[in-house]
């Protein structure tokens, strides 16, 4: 039985939506920034975070994987601004 949470900024803009089971945070769960943007995505197993999860901050992109509730690997990337010098 699987229900669905959804969080509110103070601007009336999503801040985080989800699923609960049993009380504990369960399924794919994305958090977004006052503006609508995502800051993070993946997904918990009865409120353990499990698996990879995507993080966004501005020109940065991280991918976590998640084993046994811990950090088992991080890879980041950055945005990278080419200018063109004529």
């Amino acid at each position: 039985d699987l229900v669905k949470s959804t969080f509110y900024n103070d601007n009336g803009t999503v801040s985080q939506e989800g699923f609960y089971k049993n009380g504990k945070v369960h399924g794919q769960w994305t958090s977004y920034d006052e503006s609508g943007k995502k800051k993070a995505m993946g997904e918990y197993n009865e409120g353990v975070k499990t698996g990879k999860w995507i993080f966004w901050d501005n020109a940065t992109l991280s991918e976590v994987d998640y084993a046994n509730s811990r950090v088992a690997s991080v890879k980041t990337w950055k945005e990278q601004v080419l200018v063109n010098k004529s």
